[in-house]
């Protein structure tokens, strides 16, 4: 896939890493656009290719009385306005056949999560879209099984698919990365490593999800240094706070540290 026919994203000549990244889920226009200019002034200094995320929906939360959005339309809406304020493409996450027409809608690349990439009716609906669609690959799936997740994309003539690597699981509350999968995948389609993801602890004793962000900077280091492609980071001004996923979000005022360090990692890569 070439990374500059993803529309309104902002390519870069210096061959680095591209990011995906804002918060786990639309709380707020405010919100949204807080993160959004933040991001794009720390990737437009750095030169980093730049993709702010952000669910519309959370369909797949622990317990029935957790947040799951402020109404699809209108988190669909803001996605849309941050794109056209600043310039930069979306990404977004559906759980539902349907959702994939609606969102396409709005946003230029459309995520299928880890837990339903190998859902066929879903990834087809997404590649039918013609929209880039971005595979997570299960917990449960190898690195080797992906490369018919991504077939599924191409088999309906959409070449625009990236495979993102949230870890393996290592018994049902903790993810392990396992970076031999990064140039496997490689070979099928570009790789990008979810970062805060691969950290998270789902199912806690009071049915909501942890995390470890103190290992964020160890697992992008190594991420960049095995050769993934992108990175994706869930990221807020207030983790503790944030309504979904906090536990394993990076603070927004840590971000410009971590990808200035990422970019070193990278040029000396390429020099290699």
């Amino acid at each position: 896939m070439q990374l500059n026919k993803i529309p309104n994203i902002k390519y870069t000549t210096s061959n680095n890493f591209f990011l995906l990244a804002g918060p786990c889920a639309i709380e707020g226009e405010e919100m949204a656009m807080q993160i959004a200019e933040k991001i794009v002034k720390i990737t437009d200094k750095l030169e980093i290719p730049y993709i702010f995320k952000g669910s519309f929906k959370k369909a797949n939360r622990s317990r029935i009385d957790s947040f799951t959005g402020i109404g699809d339309e209108k988190a669909l809406k803001i996605l849309r306005k941050v794109s056209e304020t600043f310039g930069v493409p979306t990404v977004t996450d559906i759980h539902e056949i349907s959702d994939a027409a609606m969102a396409a809608e709005y946003v230029d690349v459309l995520q299928i999560p880890a837990f339903l990439v190998r859902q066929t009716d879903l990834v087809v609906a997404a590649a039918e879209t013609g929209k880039v669609v971005n595979l997570k690959k299960g917990q449960f799936m190898s690195p080797e099984s992906m490369k018919h997740a991504v077939t599924k994309v191409t088999d309906c003539n959409n070449e625009q698919v990236l495979i993102t690597d949230r870890g393996t699981m290592f018994g049902y509350q903790d993810m392990i990365v396992d970076f031999r999968g990064i140039p496997t995948m490689k070979q099928y389609a570009p790789v990008v490593l979810d970062v805060t993801h691969s950290l998270q602890q789902p199912n806690q004793s009071a049915g909501v999800t942890g995390g470890r962000p103190e290992m964020i900077s160890t697992i992008a280091r190594a991420g960049i240094a095995t050769g993934a492609d992108g990175i994706f980071i869930e990221t807020h001004f207030d983790p503790s706070n944030a309504k979904s996923d906090g536990a394993n979000m990076l603070n927004l005022n840590l971000l410009e540290k971590l990808l200035t360090d990422l970019v070193a990692i990278r040029k000396t890569i390429n020099k290699l």
